[in-house]
């Protein structure tokens, strides 16, 4: 049995799902980014697995898109984490629910 392009797809939707739960469900900052970072993944999964398993003109297209997912999902971290520790001084917590900076 060789891996075909259709498991690395179904591997892909599966982290997609359970980045997609982590981010609604949690109320955890830091578990909110996680999930963003495994849908990032599930994506970047899906590129390279077109780009091996699809023939097309140009091969490493899929790899250098990722590699451009990877430097934003990097720089997203940083900002995010860098916002959850400010947060966390100011108000205490860093809890989803009580985050109520923007209301009146």
């Amino acid at each position: 049995m060789s891996v075909e392009l259709e498991h690395y797809l179904v591997v892909g939707a599966l982290l997609f799902g359970i980045g997609i739960y982590m981010a609604l469900a949690k109320r955890n900052f830091v578990g909110v980014l996680m999930g963003i970072e495994l849908m990032f993944n599930a994506v970047s999964l899906t590129f390279v697995a077109f780009s091996r398993f699809v023939d097309s003109a140009e091969p490493l297209s899929g790899h250098v898109f990722v590699v451009f997912v990877i430097t934003v999902a990097a720089a997203e971290a940083a900002v995010a984490l860098a916002l959850a520790v400010l947060v966390y001084r100011n108000r205490g917590t860093i809890d989803m629910d009580r985050m109520n900076l923007l209301k009146w």
